[in-house]
Protein backbone atom coordinates (compact mmCIF):
# COMPACT_ATOMS: atom_id res chain seq x y z
CA UNK A 1 0.00 0.00 0.00
CA UNK A 2 1.57 3.56 -0.85
CA UNK A 3 1.77 5.90 1.67
CA UNK A 4 -0.80 8.90 1.99
CA UNK A 5 1.40 12.13 1.19
CA UNK A 6 -0.39 13.85 3.24
CA UNK A 7 -0.38 11.44 6.24
CA UNK A 8 3.56 10.78 5.51
CA UNK A 9 4.12 14.79 5.59
CA UNK A 10 1.61 15.12 8.77
CA UNK A 11 4.32 14.52 11.53
CA UNK A 12 6.40 17.41 10.25
CA UNK A 13 3.45 19.53 9.55
CA UNK A 14 2.38 18.95 13.20
CA UNK A 15 5.67 19.77 14.49
CA UNK A 16 6.07 23.35 12.71
CA UNK A 17 2.74 24.23 14.15
CA UNK A 18 3.67 23.24 17.66
CA UNK A 19 6.75 24.85 17.64
CA UNK A 20 5.54 28.33 16.28
CA UNK A 21 1.96 28.48 18.17
CA UNK A 22 2.06 30.98 20.41
CA UNK A 23 3.27 30.04 23.98
CA UNK A 24 -0.11 31.53 25.44
CA UNK A 25 -2.03 29.02 23.03
CA UNK A 26 -0.54 26.43 24.56
CA UNK A 27 -1.11 23.35 24.87
CA UNK A 28 -3.37 22.58 22.05
CA UNK A 29 -5.72 19.80 21.82
CA UNK A 30 -5.96 16.77 19.41
CA UNK A 31 -8.70 18.74 17.85
CA UNK A 32 -7.43 21.64 17.69
CA UNK A 33 -4.32 20.38 15.82
CA UNK A 34 -6.56 18.50 13.26
CA UNK A 35 -8.39 21.81 12.38
CA UNK A 36 -5.60 24.10 12.73
CA UNK A 37 -4.27 21.65 9.76
CA UNK A 38 -7.24 21.88 8.36
CA UNK A 39 -6.88 17.74 8.44
CA UNK A 40 -10.79 16.16 6.75
CA UNK A 41 -12.65 13.10 8.74
CA UNK A 42 -12.33 10.54 9.06
CA UNK A 43 -10.06 9.55 11.63
CA UNK A 44 -8.69 13.10 11.96
CA UNK A 45 -7.73 12.77 15.53
CA UNK A 46 -6.20 9.08 14.92
CA UNK A 47 -3.95 10.73 12.35
CA UNK A 48 -2.69 13.26 14.64
CA UNK A 49 -2.13 10.87 16.95
CA UNK A 50 -0.28 8.79 15.04
CA UNK A 51 2.22 11.85 13.83
CA UNK A 52 2.34 12.81 17.65
CA UNK A 53 3.82 9.25 18.00
CA UNK A 54 6.42 9.80 15.23
CA UNK A 55 7.50 13.23 16.82
CA UNK A 56 7.99 11.64 20.18
CA UNK A 57 10.16 8.57 18.58
CA UNK A 58 12.22 10.91 16.28
CA UNK A 59 12.65 13.41 19.61
CA UNK A 60 14.05 11.05 21.86
CA UNK A 61 16.06 9.48 19.12
CA UNK A 62 17.80 12.93 19.07
CA UNK A 63 17.75 13.80 22.81
CA UNK A 64 15.11 16.15 22.81
CA UNK A 65 12.31 16.89 24.80
CA UNK A 66 9.10 15.11 23.05
CA UNK A 67 7.13 18.13 21.46
CA UNK A 68 4.29 16.07 21.47
CA UNK A 69 3.92 17.19 24.93
CA UNK A 70 2.43 20.20 24.36
CA UNK A 71 -0.92 18.37 22.93
CA UNK A 72 -3.46 17.28 25.15
CA UNK A 73 -6.72 15.77 25.34
CA UNK A 74 -10.11 18.15 25.45
CA UNK A 75 -11.63 15.86 28.62
CA UNK A 76 -8.19 16.97 30.91
CA UNK A 77 -5.43 18.77 30.71
CA UNK A 78 -3.01 15.64 29.91
CA UNK A 79 -2.37 13.85 26.77
CA UNK A 80 -4.09 11.01 25.75
CA UNK A 81 -3.20 7.19 27.14
CA UNK A 82 -1.18 6.20 24.30
CA UNK A 83 1.54 9.00 24.94
CA UNK A 84 2.21 7.98 28.32
CA UNK A 85 2.27 4.52 26.82
CA UNK A 86 4.55 5.34 24.48
CA UNK A 87 6.47 7.80 26.54
CA UNK A 88 7.16 4.77 28.84
CA UNK A 89 8.30 1.95 25.97
CA UNK A 90 10.33 4.74 24.86
CA UNK A 91 12.42 5.04 28.34
CA UNK A 92 11.29 8.93 29.24
CA UNK A 93 8.84 8.71 31.46
CA UNK A 94 9.07 6.01 34.75
CA UNK A 95 6.74 3.07 34.69
CA UNK A 96 4.70 3.64 37.48
CA UNK A 97 1.59 5.35 36.42
CA UNK A 98 1.46 7.30 39.63
CA UNK A 99 4.77 9.39 38.59
CA UNK A 100 3.50 10.00 34.95
CA UNK A 101 1.74 13.10 35.89
CA UNK A 102 4.46 14.62 36.83
CA UNK A 103 7.14 13.79 35.06
CA UNK A 104 4.43 14.83 32.01
CA UNK A 105 4.56 18.68 33.82
CA UNK A 106 7.96 18.31 33.35
CA UNK A 107 8.83 17.40 29.93
CA UNK A 108 5.60 19.76 28.91
CA UNK A 109 7.82 22.65 30.35
CA UNK A 110 11.28 21.22 28.34
CA UNK A 111 9.49 21.27 25.36
CA UNK A 112 8.20 24.63 25.88
CA UNK A 113 11.66 25.93 26.43
CA UNK A 114 13.00 23.45 23.61
CA UNK A 115 10.75 24.57 20.51
CA UNK A 116 12.59 25.97 17.45
CA UNK A 117 15.90 25.12 18.66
Amino acid sequence: MTPDPRTASLPAAVRRLLETAPEASLPLTYQQVAEALGLEPPRTIHRVALALEALMREDVAAGRPCIAALVVSRRGALPQRGFFDLAVALGRFPADPAQHAAAYRQEYRRALAGRGG
